[in-house]
């Protein structure tokens, strides 16, 4: 018992583990989900609904206790969109997704809580790309959300808990922060006044982009004893 307590201690000193990892969106008004935007006798919104975020990850074990991590994930992020004319009367609402790809690297800590189980905190950068930008129409008038840039700096803090197996690998759930640096994105809505021959009224809203997730994860399983035998 006492061997494989030691094994499971340093099965992350040298070791490069590979896993999968599916993390859905939560919108909470704390992390500016609503974009609000205003003319006379107009009003348009943008509100995160949520998302999903899936990808790998990947873990280079640089002591007992402190790891690299790193990967590649898409987050695909889900807006309701709207406009009301006070005037007319008209009140639509629209769907929208917005995708990126991130690409994160973080210090992360170990504190062991159990024979298997530990818990583990992240703090690092992310590289967030975003491919182009996107649009969708309404019945009088549609959103055209742009890029604020191709690829965009942003902060990522983790907390989470996991179990390892001996020989089945790393059961991990957690949440994660992101914030980008600056606008994540800007957004035109655009009302088509048919009274005026379709005459344009565009307003326009950043949007932050800050989410929160639950993050779900799994990593294969990589005996430390075999890496020690390739590095001899």
């Amino acid at each position: 018992m006492a061997l494989l307590v030691a094994a499971t201690a340093m099965a992350q000193r040298g070791v490069t583990t590979f896993g999968l990892q599916v993390k859905p969106v939560f919108a909470l008004p704390y992390f500016q989900t609503l974009t609000t935007m205003e003319r006379p006798h107009l009003t348009g919104q943008v509100e995160l609904d949520g998302g999903m975020a899936f990808g790998m990850s990947v873990r280079i074990g640089l002591t007992d206790i402190i790891s690299l991590e790193t990967g590649i994930g898409q987050i695909q992020r889900r807006y309701t969109f709207g406009l009301a004319n006070d005037t007319s009367g008209y009140r639509e609402q629209g769907h929208v997704r917005y995708v990126g790809y991130e690409i994160p690297l973080m210090a992360l800590a170990y504190m062991r809580t159990g024979e298997r189980t530990y818990m583990n905190a992240a703090l690092g950068f992310s590289a967030d790309m975003y491919p182009s930008d996107v649009q969708q129409e309404l019945e009088e008038g549609f959103i055209y959300m742009y890029r604020n840039r191709w690829v965009q700096a942003g902060v990522v803090a983790n907390l989470g808990w996991e179990y390892r197996t001996a020989k089945s690998g790393i059961f991990h759930i957690g949440a994660t922060f992101h914030r980008p640096f600056g606008d994540m994105a800007i957004a035109d809505l655009t009302y088509w006044d048919v009274q005026r021959g379709f005459f344009p009224y565009r307003m326009r809203g950043a949007l932050s982009g800050s989410y929160l997730t639950v993050d779900l994860r799994y990593y294969f399983h990589e005996d430390p004893s075999r890496v020690r035998q390739r590095r001899r």
